[in-house]
């Protein structure tokens, strides 16, 4: 690696990159729907950050970056591939950030990954990476009080579609489902 590309040494650019990969790709996962785009989505990331040498104030600062530059890159890859690709929820990966194998996480995930954006990265934001409200506010620039409405209508829309179809070892309806389902219980 070229030490004068982002004024960062090798070491300095991989701690940055231990630091942030698993968030990075957590979101990307969560917007795009698949590994294949959201491993693309975290190399265009690092990309930047490498080619653009940018700075950071502190590390608030540099997980600010890293979130708001893995939305807009995800954002970026869906208009140029969602009108020509769809994503078959019976084909994703099997290695994805949940346990595929277990049956609980992963109809909690299908359940989750049928959500419109606006609910799904709410709800992944606040129930998976434990941002809260506020924070998930400065992150995609929407109001609180907007995303408490979209909080609120993901969960409504969650347990619609657990319905009837809530049985011994599914998931609790709604939030509760992804909340379980992170911790594995």
């Amino acid at each position: 690696m070229d030490e004068h590309a982002a004024g960062r040494t090798a070491r300095e650019f991989a701690d940055l990159y231990e630091r942030h990969i698993d968030r990075v790709y957590r979101l990307c996962f969560i917007l795009l729907r698949n590994s294949a785009d959201a491993d693309d989505a975290v190399q265009s990331v690092f990309l930047k950050l490498f080619k653009h040498g940018q700075t950071f104030r502190d590390r608030e600062h540099e997980k600010a970056w890293m979130i708001v530059t893995a939305k807009n890159t995800c954002k970026d890859i869906l208009k140029s591939w969602w009108r020509s690709r769809r994503v078959d929820l019976d084909a994703l990966p099997e290695n994805t950030y949940w346990d595929r194998h277990d049956e609980r996480r992963r109809d909690v995930l299908e359940r989750l990954l049928r959500l419109p954006e606006k609910y799904r990265t709410v709800l992944y934001l606040y129930y998976v990476e434990d941002y809260s409200v506020r924070e998930i506010s400065r992150l995609l620039d929407r109001k609180e009080s907007t995303l408490q409405t979209q909080l609120a209508k993901g969960r409504a829309r969650l347990k619609a579609d657990w319905g009837g179809k809530q049985g011994e070892g599914q998931p609790a309806q709604g939030a509760i489902g992804i909340a379980e389902a992170k911790r594995g219980s």
